[in-house]
């Protein structure tokens, strides 16, 4: 019993390492190129490849000439010259987004976070910087008059006392921008923090009337 046991734990084993293998990026050279041919060595495996055929590990020619051939390595078609290397690159990581719409009031609205804690928010892209009323920013734990440079702003109601200051992060879906500057001002507006270019500015803004498409800049 003990026999058979350590068995099937070998074997177990084996089948683990024979799927790593498998899913290992397959090590390719080109060794001979002709029109429409092309010598490959895939994983050590050498074969000869015309345009349109697979080869081990699903590495398929697409063409080739004297020069150079065009494989196609797990979907991504790769230029490679003689007796040139090449290995399964890895797909770039999709770019991360998020898409805000207008609420019925036609403002783009979303929900986010400022220094981890949760914040409603208006997408303003006229204000200069992320602002919010004084109530606010004590309920996130913003010690504002400490930490603050003292200003004035002006609002609707004439001009009233300001606080300028840098949060440690503003995060809107898997958008977070470090280090970013804001404006608290003194008394209960804006009702709703404003999300401005403070943090849109380090992001790509994609606005077709209806739909807002914010991306992280690269």
């Amino acid at each position: 019993m003990k026999i058979t046991a350590m068995l099937r734990v070998l074997l177990a084993v084996c089948l683990a390492l024979s799927g790593l293998m498998a899913a290992a990026a397959p090590n390719v050279r080109v060794v001979g190129l002709f029109s429409g041919k092309a010598v490959v060595v895939i994983d050590g495996q050498q074969r000869v490849l015309r345009a349109g055929e697979a080869g081990p590990q699903g590495v398929r020619l697409i063409e080739a000439d004297s020069e150079s051939a065009v494989l196609e390595i797990d979907g991504e078609r790769i230029t490679a010259r003689l007796d040139g290397r090449v290995t399964r690159r890895s797909r770039p990581a999709a770019r991360k987004e998020v898409q805000v719409y207008r609420n019925p009031r036609g403002m783009f609205t979303t929900v986010g976070a400022i220094n981890g804690l949760t914040v409603p928010f208006l997408v303003d892209t006229g204000a200069s910087t992320v602002a919010m009323n004084s109530a606010q920013a004590r309920r996130l734990g913003i010690d504002f008059r400490v930490d603050g440079e003292p200003a004035t702003v002006v609002t609707a109601s004439g001009r009233t006392d300001a606080w300028k200051l840098k949060l440690r992060s503003v995060k809107v879906g898997d958008l977070e921008v470090k280090g970013v500057e804001a404006v608290v001002i003194d008394g209960e507006q804006p009702a709703t923090t404003l999300l401005g270019m403070s943090y849109l500015g380090r992001l790509e803004i994609n606005n077709d009337g209806q739909l807002m498409t914010l991306r992280l800049k690269y």
